[in-house]
């Protein structure tokens, strides 16, 4: 039976801490392997751009190369709508026997307010990475009860910083993989 963690997210760019977290989410629950799976729009950032769906999907593929226990996989990039988590773990569990699903602490505090969620921890286990969140965790609810939390190396990496970082003309090195970085500069990405 394998088992597989599903970590969803823009990744604009992906970053060395998307990897470093992912590494040990694996180790920790002793998952087979993690499938990285950038959103088309998602439904919590409907108001936010991102870059082109191509972009995103080839720096993933070039951060994640040369690392056999990570996989993408392009489900809600396909869709071409708004990705709900539930309809994307549909999916992979034709694929994959058992699924763990990868979230911030940030996310399980609005966990009740996404798609079915109900139906979401019946096909997957929620694994909820502690990392510092400016939203009020005070409230334990089913969803905060059922959840996996997992000590994961805190890095303190955005998107965001890098996307700044390469306007400004400021160096990247040591935030994203060097492929990844060669890519931002080779389609000069986030420049405007």
């Amino acid at each position: 039976m394998s088992a597989v963690g599903i970590f969803g997210g823009t990744f604009d760019p992906p970053h060395l801490g998307h990897l470093i977290i992912a590494q040990a989410v694996r180790e920790i629950r002793n998952l087979d392997k993690i499938i990285f799976v950038p959103s088309y729009i998602s439904p919590h950032k409907k108001n936010i751009s991102t870059s082109d769906k191509t972009h995103r999907l080839n720096m993933i593929k070039l951060g994640i190369n040369d690392y056999p226990y990570f996989d993408f996989s392009e489900i809600e990039l396909k869709k071409k709508s708004v990705s709900y988590t539930i309809d994307t773990l549909r999916e992979l569990k034709k694929i994959h026997d058992k699924l763990e699903l990868i979230i911030g602490l940030d996310n399980i505090v609005d966990f009740k307010t996404w798609k079915d969620p109900d139906e979401i921890i019946k096909i997957a286990k929620l694994i909820v990475i502690k990392r510092k969140t400016n939203k009020e965790t005070d409230s334990k609810d089913k969803y905060f009860k059922s959840a996996i939390f997992v000590d994961t190396p805190i890095i303190e990496i955005t998107g965001t910083e890098i996307r700044r970082r390469v306007r400004e003309g400021l160096p990247i090195n040591f935030l994203v993989p060097d492929k990844v970085m060669e890519y931002i500069y080779n389609f000069n990405l986030y420049k405007e």
